[in-house]
């Protein structure tokens, strides 16, 4: 208990200059947070005031019982999108409830373990993914910069300049938070024409309150909800736990995926009692707070704090902020988030692995659904390396001085995708009155692999020979024992059939 209380205090505090970098990178989040979190309630179909308090209540909830330390989790278009039907048929109050049902499944999924799933997303996929969201990051900002004046790009220029020469002076206040203020003043003290926060969309006054969803508790509203909430469940968790993955990566930590999951499933819960959509992980935000010196649990509660204070308190100062400071914050975003050495490694990387990021980025960016490029990508990474083993495959025939015994040695992987290849090394025209097929250099896998043993042996029987298989391993003779045609082969765990 001690040593869990320990490692808790050290997720939340680390005293110093650490201290303030966490809470310094959370207030640049909560500011951040705020046009996106605008947004995706206007892509939703649905008030400002539903984005922002989820963003508040997840960053929130999550800084206490999530499983990474320092990611940023709130109001995200990946959700937002799949609720559009769901709001336009039926209104807000189905969100809420089914928001809260997301939440469940999302707890559920972390008792059940679900987050182990992630291993077998490859290191290409996850690259594809971190390149495609990069290169939507920069595509969202364009909105802002067509059809404006050069007052918007002379800001944007600045602001990535102090973006990235201010951290030459000094590194003890983060960079994007200084052109944000910087940015601000000049235009609120010049009078720009740009456009601010406020033209996103009205800001709510006053604080969220906690709220039961009305609509009738039946049958009929689950058949409503059902779909939309096991859509919104998994995307969300897919995209916090590569979300996660990625940041484990940039600290050079670990994190706790199933905590992780049920974590999401209890912030999402209570931004819906609080008015909110559903949200998941950011990994625009994630970034922002991570290179501007947010580590712990401590950074991402400010940004929840703060963005709360910002709409409770300082709502009409927060509506001047100019969005050409924000769009410069997330060009930065864009720009260190992509990949830049995925480039040369297409030479140098294998084939099949640089074919695999390529399409999932591909994917995300034509469709702008991560969750679809992340299958994809996962899809192709199962073919080709189902293609990859298949070929460590062979098997060998030796015949006796007299003819009368032929034995196959084979070596390798035996399952679906090999077994074509093993079948057809036994089409030969055999004469030998004996045969041994010696697999104790082999492994088989799957029923499909027993089946084309199965056949091997009776079609030989047929033919007069004798047959013997040997030197199974365990994992092998144990799957043979349970799904071999016995009255055929006549196998027997760990013995020879006769």
């Amino acid at each position: 208990m001690t040593d869990r209380f320990e490692n808790y205090r050290r997720e939340w505090f680390a005293g110093g200059a650490g201290l303030r970098a966490d809470v310094l990178a959370g207030i640049v989040v909560a500011v951040a947070l705020i046009p996106e979190a605008i947004g995706f309630s206007i892509i939703a179909g649905v008030d400002p005031r539903v984005g922002l308090y989820a963003s508040v209540a997840i960053a929130i909830v999550i800084s206490l019982v999530g499983g990474r330390p320092g990611m940023i989790s709130a109001a995200t278009a990946a959700v937002a999108v799949v609720v559009i039907p769901l709001v336009r048929d039926h209104g807000v109050e189905y969100l809420f409830v089914a928001t809260i049902l997301m939440g469940v499944i999302q707890a559920v999924a972390g008792l059940l373990r679900l987050d182990l799933l992630m291993q077998f997303v490859s290191r290409s996929v996850i690259t594809g993914f971190v390149n495609a969201l990069a290169i939507l990051i920069f595509i969202a900002q364009l909105p802002q910069l067509t059809g404006v004046g050069w007052e918007t790009y002379a800001m944007v220029a600045g602001g990535l300049a102090i973006i990235y020469l201010f951290p030459r002076l000094t590194t003890a206040v983060p960079s994007p938070l200084v052109a944000i203020l910087v940015l601000t003043a000049i235009s609120i003290g010049m009078g720009l024409s740009v456009n601010t926060v406020g033209d996103m969309g009205k800001l709510p006054e006053g604080l969220p309150s906690l709220v039961l969803p009305d609509v009738p508790l039946n049958w009929e509203t689950l058949r409503i909800i059902a779909p939309y909430s096991l859509t919104m469940a998994a995307v969300g968790l897919l995209e916090s736990l590569l979300t996660a993955q990625i940041v484990d990566d940039m600290t050079h930590t670990d994190s706790d995926k199933r905590r992780e999951c049920m974590g999401q499933g209890g912030a999402n819960i209570v931004a819906a009692l609080f008015g909110g959509m559903g949200g998941c992980a950011m990994i625009g935000q994630s970034v922002i707070n991570v290179t501007s010196g947010g580590r712990r649990r401590l950074s991402t509660f400010v940004a929840g704090a703060f963005l709360l204070f910002l709409l409770a308190v300082l709502g009409p100062w927060v509506g001047r902020v100019p969005m050409p400071a924000l769009v410069a914050v997330m060009i930065m975003v864009s720009i260190g988030t992509f990949s830049w050495n995925s480039i040369p490694n297409l030479r140098r990387h294998p084939p099949t692995s640089s074919v695999v990021m390529l399409v999932t980025v591909a994917v995300v960016v034509s469709t702008q659904d991560l969750s679809l490029g992340v299958l994809a990508g996962v899809l192709l990474s199962g073919i080709f390396f189902a293609g990859k083993v298949q070929r460590i495959f062979a098997v060998e025939r030796e015949v006796s001085p007299d003819g009368r015994t032929a034995t196959y040695r084979v070596r390798g992987e035996i399952f679906f995708a090999s077994v074509d290849r093993f079948t057809r090394a036994f089409h030969v025209e055999d004469r030998a009155d004996a045969v041994t097929i010696d697999v104790s250099r082999g492994h088989f896998w799957d029923i499909s692999a027993v089946g084309a043993l199965d056949k091997i042996v009776a079609r030989l029987r047929r033919d007069g020979r004798e047959v013997e298989v040997l030197g199974y391993n365990e994992a092998s003779a144990d799957i043979v024992d349970r799904f071999a045609l016995h009255d055929k082969t006549g196998f027997e765990l760990g013995a020879v059939p006769h």
